[in-house]
Order: C-alpha cells, then sequence, then structure tokens
C-alpha cells in the first residue's frame, strides 16, 4: 500500500474523534420530524419540485388514503410498457427515440427520428488523442471514476463551457449522450490492459448502429453480436432512461444545476451519486448474490433449501452479513416495478438462447419466495417486490458484460434523464435549492488554548 492510502494511528485517532462528536441521537429525527431520506415512513417522498418528464404511479389515493397498487412508469405522459411494446412490434431499436422524448418532450416522426440519430452519431467521436492523453493515462479500476473524470476532462475541449443558455445546454447533452458508450467502453479497455495484460482493442464506432448495438459492437473483441442481445440490451437502456426528479442522482443533477454551474460539472456530480452501491451499483450486488446462493444450494429447485438460505439472508448469516436479499424491495414501488415486469419478458427468451433457463428458473422462485420471507421476518410499512435490478445484472451477465461496466451501462441510460431534467431545471429558473437541517448542537463558550484539556477516548 502506498504511502497516500496508509490509514496512519494518527488518522484513526481523528476518525474516532470525529466519529465520537457527529453521533447524533436517532430519537432527535422522530422528535423533530425529520424526514430521513427525504420520505415518510411509508416511503412516501416528500415534494420538493414539479416535472413533466416523468411519473411514477405506486400507489392510488382512496378516501383519502393512500392505496399501493401495480406499479406503472410514463416517460413524458406515454406509459413506458406502450413505448417498449411499440418499436419492439415495429422490430426497431427504442432508446434513441425515447432519449428524444425525454428531451423534447414529445415522440418523434420518422423524419425527426432519422435526422435526430444523424446528429447523435455526428457527435459520436472524441476530440484528437483524448483516448491516448486522457482514458490511456492513470487508468482507474473503477469505470466511474474513469467516466466522471472524462467528463470533467471534456470540459476543457469546450470553447462554451460555462455557457448556460438552453441552446448550447442542449449541444453539450447531445455530445455527452453520444459520447458516453465510447468513454466506457474504453475506459474499461484501458484498464483490462493495465491491470491484466489483456490486448489492447479500441474500436471506433460504425455509423449506422443504435447505442445498444454500439455497446456490443466496440466491446467484444470480435465486434460481433445477435440481434436478441442488442434488442434487450436496448430495452434494459429505455427501462433505465429516467426514473423521476426525486431518484438520488437525477436530483443530484437539479441541484446542483441550480447552482447556475457548468453542464459537465452537473454530469460529474451525477455520476458520483450513481457510483454508490445504494444507487447504481444494486445490480452487481445481486449477482454476486446469486452467486453464493448457486454455490451454497444444492438443489436450485428444492424450494425449502433456497427459502432456508433467503432467510440466512435476512439474518445476517449468508453471503455479505448485510441483512438484505438484494434486488427486493423499492423505495417507491411496493406491489411490483414495472420495470423488472417488462425485462423478466425479455429475460426468459435470452436464457434460452444462451442455455441458462436453470438459473432462470432460480431467479423466478427468489422472486416469489422472497416477499414472503421479508413479510414474516420484517416488520413492513410497504409491500416489497423485485425491483429492476434483480433482472438487470442477470441481463447483463448473459450478454457477457464484465461487472466493471454495469454502472456505466446505468448512466449511459441514465444520462438521457440526466440532460432532460437539468434542461427542465434552468428553463424554468428556480431558486437555488437548498433545503433545511435543523443543529442540535448545545451552545458553549470558545475556550483559549491552553484552558482545553485533551480527549482521552
Amino acid at each position: 500500500m502506498s504511502k497516500y492510502s496508509e490509514i496512519t494511528p494518527e488518522l484513526l485517532e481523528l476518525a474516532n474523534l470525529c466519529k465520537r462528536n457527529s453521533a447524533i441521537d436517532p430519537e432527535l429525527y422522530a422528535k423533530y420530524d425529520v424526514k430521513r431520506g427525504l420520505r415518510d415512513i411509508s416511503g412516501k417522498g416528500v415534494l420538493t419540485g414539479l416535472t413533466e418528464i416523468c411519473e411514477i404511479l405506486s400507489y392510488t389515493i382512496v378516501d383519502n388514503d393512500y392505496v399501493p397498487c401495480e406499479g406503472k412508469l410514463y416517460y413524458r405522459g406515454v406509459d413506458v410498457e406502450e413505448i417498449i411494446d411499440g418499436f419492439m412490434k415495429e422490430d426497431r431499436f427504442g432508446f434513441e427515440e425515447v432519449t428524444y422524448l425525454l428531451m423534447f418532450g414529445e415522440l418523434p416522426s420518422k423524419k425527426q427520428l432519422e435526422d435526430f440519430n444523424a446528429l447523435i452519431e455526428r457527435y459520436r467521436e472524441l476530440p484528437p488523442s483524448f483516448v491516448r492523453d486522457i482514458i490511456m493515462k492513470a487508468p482507474s479500476k473503477d469505470m466511474m471514476n474513469t467516466l466522471a473524470r472524462s467528463v470533467l476532462t471534456l470540459y476543457s475541449y469546450d470553447d462554451q463551457a460555462d455557457n448556460i443558455t438552453i441552446e448550447n445546454v442542449m449541444r453539450q447533452s447531445m455530445q455527452l449522450i453520444a459520447l458516453f458508450p465510447l468513454l466506457s467502453v474504453y475506459g474499461y479497455q484501458a484498464y483490462t490492459h493495465y491491470y491484466f495484460g489483456n490486448s489492447l482493442v479500441i474500436h471506433p464506432p460504425k455509423p449506422g448502429l443504435s447505442t445498444a448495438e454500439s455497446i456490443l459492437y466496440m466491446l467484444r473483441p470480435d465486434m460481433k453480436y445477435s440481434q436478441l442481445e442488442a434488442k434487450i440490451l436496448d430495452i434494459a437502456l429505455v427501462l433505465h432512461a429516467e426514473h423521476g426528479g426525486g431518484n438520488n442522482s437525477t436530483f443530484t443533477t437539479h441541484v446542483v444545476t441550480s447552482s447556475g454551474t457548468d453542464t459537465y460539472s452537473a454530469i460529474a456530480a451525477s455520476l458520483g451519486s450513481l457510483k454508490g452501491p445504494k444507487h447504481g451499483g444494486a445490480n452487481i450486488k445481486v449477482m454476486q448474490m446469486f452467486e453464493d446462493m448457486k454455490t451454497n444450494i444444492k438443489d436450485w429447485t428444492d424450494e425449502e433449501e433456497v427459502s432456508s438460505y433467503l432467510s440466512d439472508l435476512l439474518n445476517k448469516k449468508a453471503f455479505d452479513k448485510s441483512g438484505l436479499i438484494y434486488g427486493m424491495g423499492h423505495a417507491v414501488y411496493s406491489i411490483s416495478d414495472p420495470r423488472a415486469n417488462v425485462l423478466k419478458q425479455y429475460v426468459k427468451s435470452l436464457s434460452e438462447e444462451k442455455g441458462l433457463l436453470k438459473e432462470f428458473g432460480l431467479y423466478e422462485m427468489v422472486e416469489r419466495l422472497a416477499p414472503e420471507i421479508i413479510a414474516k421476518e420484517r416488520k413492513m410499512y410497504k409491500g416489497v417486490s423485485a425491483n429492476v435490478d434483480f433482472y438487470s445484472g442477470f441481463v447483463y451477465h448473459m450478454l457477457g458484460l464484465p461487472a466493471e461496466l454495469y454502472t456505466p451501462i446505468f448512466a449511459i441510460a441514465r444520462i438521457s434523464g440526466w440532460c432532460a431534467h437539468r434542461l427542465e431545471e434552468l428553463i424554468n429558473a428556480g431558486k437555488i435549492i437548498r433545503p433545511a437541517y435543523k443543529c442540535v448542537a448545545k451552545h458553549r463558550p470558545y475556550q483559549t488554548l491552553n484552558d482545553r484539556e485533551e480527549s482521552t477516548n
């Protein structure tokens, strides 16, 4: 370990001092009615803004009471399930259409979609020597770090970086949407080359490909993929493109945008939020949990054995001892997550193509058993169901995507929503976002240096 990473005894002492003097009595949150996580005890979010970009329905109001319902997701008022059903029936890709809808507020005509795709394709080109000078230099072990650093560096290549007029931010947004697949895939290639000695393969993007196709084309050494693979990755991108203004990374976009800062800083901040395992990294934990499950369960079809393992998870006896069944439950949805329902429809087809039907059966069983076991062993204020991360990790695994790219692929999709929300925040010219925190520290007099006693604990 280098001296820059070492935790010295002096640092340990300071850390303990910080912990001791920063711990707040949990009872004070209830006393002052603090909505921790900006959510009440039932999971309903505190209203902090208005948006026309995305709507999430997880409950209906009956007799002035909130009643959970099947989850629904709307992009600009259009049901995402109808969107996916529409472009799949027409045998085409849908992520670019959804990006257009989110950013501009209406579904494109055939000509508008063609022109939009052509513009994205034109922007899908990095500045000269960017791969060599930025991506290849000091590659990070974490692709989200690489992605954020690349975004911040693009600021230096933009003559209008600080211009926050709608026209300029629109240009910057479309360029970032176009470049995220390149930055992610090339960052991964540099990482595997320098850390593992793998051959360095950099495929320039091929004209005429969708975003989903481009990811697979640039990532795979032979540049080959099946249409089913590309279509299911496209659906995953559509489902991850947007999820309301209240999710952590999109709220970050609003908060940072409200300060008047530049596009690159705002998107880098959103990437920092998405990097967190409680947000964008959840599907990796699902995959790791299932790998542990498959190792420790002898008969994947034995409900009793699977139930016992799930119970052990909740009681901190299995996997990472966190007490969580990853992929189950959501901050908003209770009865069902529509994204998980849609993705599941196509997961079975891919598992058949890949010869992984047995694994798919295990996922289905866990999805069915986990809510029952959680309800028995935990006090719940709302229902629990599989969320989108439950199946997305399995999809990426079947596509042969490296785990290091799971969260960047989330970012490749969500950049569309972030940009739409940044534009909405700028267009409506709201105040800088500044919620209140109540200070609960006791007042005390200042002591001169000679009168202070050194802490002993």
